[in-house]
């Protein structure tokens, strides 16, 4: 058993760092974008690519899901064919999907109101969709063989080349936009090239009706929940576009992309999370265990939330190379950052809230949880967007994410009782609004750049001292901090004397 949890462990780390990593490359894609594109041209990346999230849910139509299930227990057919029903089902079906996107190219472009210059994006939009959906269960039975360097070593390959010829096609090319769905569709055919071998190692044209049917009356019923994922996601964008323009969607973009350091946060816990509470799920302790969990989750985010929030100006005009992170034309949507934050700290604090409804089994709660959410922020964007413009684009998925964490409290509290610490959590919340209320205080403008850096770390040093003084930790943590800091003397201590050996040697 202790192999297997130990390959378990790796495999996790495996897709967790390649999904990490590769989130990463794509980040760098933001600051590139904003220092090539003005504006306009960035939102209208943003906008077709939030519909083709859309339209992706309708491309898998829930089959990874029904792979899953279906080739463990091999209830029906035999391997190769719970393989080759879904492969070849979903084969069918993104060819006519986009055979029909490339012949109802010019209404549809007319319809989502593209510009006719960027024509051509809808044919290689199509493209990428149809070969993001063949490429479901090749990825889904390298999961299932454990293979999983090689899965991550596919999905790296694919978005290096993805970067790489951005940075070609719009640099040394000067194809503007274009070149960004060009690069796409090019990452997406070598992708396919690389799981070749995986799919003729499993395909098996001795196809199995029962088979799929089964497997269709499973998966279709994710459509909607899919749906309702993307819209909490992404129905911000074409919404504001509706509501505003291509630049404010584009200003609106570069600026949410820099929650990405509160996100990677989130999805680094999210892996190791959900192993671990179900295996503490039979201890004794596992309740008080997960309570503290959600203190210290809530802890460590709402400090990152602090820093990002007071630094993040002087992050963005960071240079390298001559440019900024991102360019000064987009900064006028820092404000957005910090509301942004806050809804991936929400998120995290979901996340968390979620282990005893799978535990218990109860998951059926969370697409009715989901679409909640997707309501409050559709709603919320009408509402909010034509009087606060990108903020209330901002504001919107922050409540959507606020209201998804109440309601799953609520639930999980009725399935699988906790007692959290909320007076820790009380102080935690507490000492951060008065940061930020300072923060907003302050005027920053009429100080120097240096003298505002002091300022600001001195706020961070507030909030470190405030929760001592509100006596937040325990007395267990403050040994625990003593003897890793003691412990840390003492190694630094050792280096120190091996250095001046190794000098008087």
């Amino acid at each position: 058993m202790r192999a297997h949890l130990q390959r378990l462990g790796t495999d996790t780390a495996i897709y967790g760092i390649s999904t990490i990593v590769g989130r990463f490359l794509n980040f760098l894609l933001v600051p590139f974008y904003t220092n090539i594109l003005v504006p306009a041209e960035l939102g209208i990346v943003s906008y077709i690519y939030s519909i083709i999230a859309f339209v992706n849910v309708l491309y898998a139509y829930g089959m990874e899901s029904a792979y899953f299930k279906y080739s463990s227990s091999l209830e029906i057919g035999t391997q190769k064919q719970n393989f080759s029903a879904p492969f070849i089902s979903l084969l069918s079906t993104s060819a006519l999907f986009s055979l029909l996107i490339v012949l109802l190219r010019q209404p549809l472009g007319a319809g989502l109101n593209i510009p006719a210059a960027y024509s051509s994006i809808v044919l290689y939009a199509a493209g990428i969709m149809a070969l993001d959906a063949l490429a479901i269960v090749p990825f889904a039975i390298l999961r299932v063989e454990r293979k999983a360097k090689l899965f991550a070593t596919i999905k790296i390959v694919n978005i290096v080349i993805n970067v790489g010829l951005n940075v070609l096609l719009l640099v040394k090319v000067k194809m503007g936009i274009t070149g960004i769905f060009l690069s796409g569709l090019a990452a997406s055919t070598v992708t396919m090239l690389l799981l070749l071998p995986t799919i003729l190692r499993n395909i098996s044209w001795d196809f199995n009706v029962p088979l799929l049917k089964a497997m269709l009356r499973f998966a279709l019923p994710y459509i909607p929940a899919g749906l309702a994922t993307q819209a909490i996601q992404v129905i911000d964008r074409p919404i504001m576009r509706a509501l505003t323009n291509d630049a404010t969607v584009g200003i609106y973009q570069a600026n949410y992309r820099l929650g990405i350091f509160m996100m990677l946060i989130v999805q680094m816990f999210d892996f190791a999370w959900r192993p671990f509470y179900f295996a503490t799920s039979s201890d004794p302790n596992a309740r008080k265990i997960f309570s503290r969990v959600l203190t210290y989750v809530v802890f460590v985010m709402g400090a990152i939330f602090l820093v990002l929030t007071l630094f993040i100006r002087d992050i963005v005009r960071f240079q390298m190379f001559g440019h900024h992170l991102i360019h000064p034309d987009y900064w006028i949507g820092l404000g957005i950052v910090p509301i942004v934050l806050l809804g991936y700290l929400f998120l995290g604090v979901s996340n968390t809230l979620s282990a005893g409804v799978y535990i218990e089994k109860k998951t059926q709660y969370l697409p009715v949880i989901t679409f909640i959410g997707a309501g409050v922020n559709i709603g919320a964007n009408y509402l909010l967007i034509p009087s606060m413009g990108i903020a209330g684009g901002a504001w919107a998925t922050l409540l959507a994410y606020a209201v998804m964490a109440a309601v799953l409290y609520v639930v999980a509290q009725r399935i699988y009782p906790i007692e959290y610490e909320m007076d820790r959590l009380g102080k935690i919340v507490a000492t951060a609004v008065i940061v930020v209320i300072l923060f907003l205080l302050i005027p920053f403008n009429a100080m120097s750049e240096l003298a505002g850096l002091g300022v600001k770390l001195l706020l961070l040093g507030l909030f470190m001292f405030l929760i001592w003084i509100m006596n937040f930790f325990r007395k267990e943590e403050m040994s625990f901090m003593k003897e890793f800091l003691a412990g840390l003397k003492s190694q630094r201590f050792q280096s120190d004397v091996k250095e001046a050996e190794d000098y008087g040697a």
